[in-house]
């Protein structure tokens, strides 16, 4: 009886929000993920390996807080701008080689949506070297996007809870889905062999204030965010908010302990936001 019993509640909690997000999970787990990008597509991420070794690089994220700081002062330095980063006052100054963008969540913003935030993005990040997940190449593909820009592919297939080793993340390989963009970002540089990785606008403080507020103002994906209304107030319940936050914490701490046992120095140089994973520093004590 007692058996039984746990097996009812076991299936009983799936009905619950995290119950369904695990359930998913487990079936997304029983059957092999398609294979959206050929091959040879994920096998040239191989040669991006140890590109940079030894070297720094800045991940800039869009968090307020990146508001205090001067980017121009970045300029000579190996950057990564995600998502909408282009939009940041001194962008061009900062000149970033690569532009991550991750799994992209469709519903309130549509394929013609992002079509042209691609278009946007196209004309805004200079000459960076662009990384997307392979459910966006069929779309890259068939409206001839980014014709002239290196656009390397992602395969986010896999689950950070499953990694059981401290190993780098093979980008040649299907790689865990993110929380958000900056663990993509720091995925890549790690593979790419960048010896010290420092953090600037990677905030994640909104769940203080209820609000999700960027550094700028967002243009062609402006009210497309289906997570918050049109004044950005977050719509999930504090229950599945925190749920998510749970889960990126745990992937900027796997990335954390994969940076120690790889000796990799990450620094978190944000002047606020609420990431706790990695020390603080500032750019003046790092001499920029």
């Amino acid at each position: 009886m007692a058996a039984v019993m746990r097996t009812w509640l076991r299936y009983a909690a799936w009905l619950l929000p995290h119950g369904v997000h695990v359930l998913r999970q487990r079936l997304r787990a029983a059957r092999p993920p398609a294979q959206l990008v050929p091959k040879e597509v994920l096998v040239a991420n191989g040669q991006l390996k140890n590109r940079h070794a030894g070297q720094r690089c800045f991940i800039v994220g869009n968090g307020p807080s990146v508001k205090q700081v001067d980017l121009r002062r970045l300029q000579g330095e190996t950057v990564f701008s995600v998502s909408n980063g282009y939009l940041h006052e001194g962008y061009a100054a900062m000149a970033p080689q690569y532009h991550c963008v991750p799994q992209i969540t469709y519903g309130r913003m549509t394929e013609a949506d992002v079509v042209s935030w691609f278009r946007e993005m196209e004309n805004s990040i200079g000459n960076a070297e662009l990384f997307l997940n392979e459910t966006e190449a069929a779309l890259v593909r068939r409206y001839g996007l980014f014709a002239a820009r290196k656009v390397h592919y992602l395969a986010f297939q896999e689950n950070f809870d499953e990694l059981n080793d401290l190993r780098l993340i093979d980008i040649v390989q299907s790689v865990p889905r993110v929380e958000s963009v900056p663990i993509m970002a720091l995925m890549i540089a790690m593979y790419m062999g960048f010896q010290e990785i420092i953090l600037l606008g990677v905030d994640h403080d909104s769940w203080r204030t209820g609000y999700y507020n960027y550094a700028f103002q967002p243009k062609a994906m402006s009210g497309k965010d289906y997570s918050v209304n049109d004044q950005g107030k977050i719509l999930a319940e504090n229950f599945d908010t925190f749920q998510s936050l749970a889960r990126l914490w745990r992937q900027y701490r796997h990335l954390a302990k994969v940076a120690s046992a790889n000796h990799i120095k990450i620094v978190n140089a944000s002047p606020g936001g609420e990431l706790d994973e990695f020390p603080r520093d500032s750019l003046e004590s790092l001499g920029i």
